[in-house]
């Protein structure tokens, strides 16, 4: 019975061929839907994930996430400092703030101030130099931050503070050491170019001292945003956070936690989710659709080859088995060409700058769901083969 289903299945090979396509897209569709989620997902925790020496996370008890943030007092510093288990803390700034380029244009960066004297949590230079060089005056680190074509300057020297207007139409180059800008009307080098991991939302970064940090942003009373902490050896980063919040009050996380945590909040917050979720709706829909339809007109114009087996004394699950026997062989070959494909474009489209990530969990998302979409189409299908009588073999 399982040859004679499968030479049925191949036998016409026009509806064979749109079975297989049918499910495949819908592997395609949903594995890439599901590793494009992962790949934002993965870009919004991008600052935890970079600095991978951090134990424990220290922050406002209002704060969920790195996205939406409130900062802390300076006193903050010293009494987690004071906690026992504490290898070190130091301070992490977060702010926005726009930059006048060297042509006159406008340029909003994200602001990150790090540790003066240790500078952790300064990401490497392009070439994978340490990033000393902050420790001149005035000095900053850029990073595109998942963006293209922002971090500029012009190429003219006659473009360069002009005083005639900005020079907006002036020819571009990338920013590179030794190129200064101003941001809030305080003059900053650029000391080097670094490579982080891309953001989700992409946002160009400026990466300098804390000290310097707390010269060019707005003044503001609290200026600390984070505290990075190191546990010291033996201690654990889950006991030491429970420790933390119990002795000053503050929110304490893991680097893990505070990674589950930022995802919980894009899915709760950012508008993106929804267009996955439409997407992977899409997905099966069209799976159902072309699935169902040709599984349906498959099974329906062989019911004659399916009377004669039950004359022949075939039983209902004999006949049953058969049909899904053929759903699954098209479920497990269009599967394959789903995923192979989704692998193959993936690869494209994360060298272009996309946030596609394919992790363990997306192909298990595609083979669920052509597994949903076959039996479904299975089920569909069952209905006249159950109720053939093998008179219809005798039919017109």
């Amino acid at each position: 019975m399982p040859y004679i289903a499968f030479r049925m299945l191949v036998g016409d090979r026009a509806k064979y061929t749109g079975l297989l396509l049918g499910i495949a897209f819908t592997a395609f569709l949903v594995t890439f839907a599901a590793s494009y989620f992962a790949g934002f997902m993965t870009r919004g925790f991008a600052l935890i994930a970079e600095n991978g020496a951090t134990d424990v996370w220290v922050m406002d008890p209002a704060v969920t996430s790195v996205e939406q943030t409130v900062n802390l007092s300076d006193s903050a510093l010293q009494r987690v400092r004071s906690v026992p288990g504490v290898r070190y803390a130091t301070p992490l700034a977060l702010g926005s703030a726009d930059a006048r380029l060297p042509n006159g244009r406008f340029q909003s960066f994200q602001v990150l101030g790090v540790d003066d004297a240790t500078l952790i949590g300064a990401p490497r230079l392009k070439d994978g130099a340490l990033p000393l060089v902050l420790h001149a005056p005035y000095a900053i680190l850029v990073d595109a931050g998942g963006t293209t074509g922002k971090l500029v300057t012009p190429v003219r020297p006659v473009d360069q503070w002009p005083a005639d207007g900005a020079h907006l139409d002036a020819p571009l180059r990338e920013l590179r050491a030794g190129d200064e800008f101003l941001i809030n009307d305080n003059r900053v080098r650029v000391a080097g170019v670094s490579e982080t991991l891309p953001r989700f939302p992409p946002r160009p970064l400026v990466y300098t001292t804390y000290s310097n940090a707390l010269r060019i942003l707005p003044p503001e009373l609290k200026r600390m945003t984070f505290i990075l902490v190191r546990a010291t050896d033996g201690t654990s980063p889950a006991d030491l956070a429970l420790r933390i919040e119990r002795r000053t009050g503050l929110r304490a996380r893991t680097s893990a936690d505070f990674e589950a945590d930022t995802v919980r909040w894009y899915l709760v917050n950012s508008e993106d989710v929804g267009d996955m979720s439409a997407m992977l709706i899409l997905a099966m829909t069209v799976g159902f659709g072309v699935t169902g339809i040709m599984l349906y007109m498959f099974t329906y114009e062989s019911l004659k080859q399916y009377a004669v087996l039950k004359a022949m004394g075939a039983t209902p699950h004999g006949l049953l088995a058969m049909v899904l026997l053929q759903s699954g062989i098209c479920a497990a070959i269009g599967a394959g060409i789903g995923l192979g494909s989704c692998a193959l474009l993936g690869e494209i489209v994360s060298q272009a700058g996309y946030p596609f990530r394919m992790m363990w969990f997306t192909p298990v998302a595609g083979v669920l769901g052509v597994l949903i979409v076959s039996l479904t189409a299975a089920g569909i299908s069952l209905r006249p083969v159950l109720r053939l009588e093998p008179s219809v073999v005798f039919s017109a």
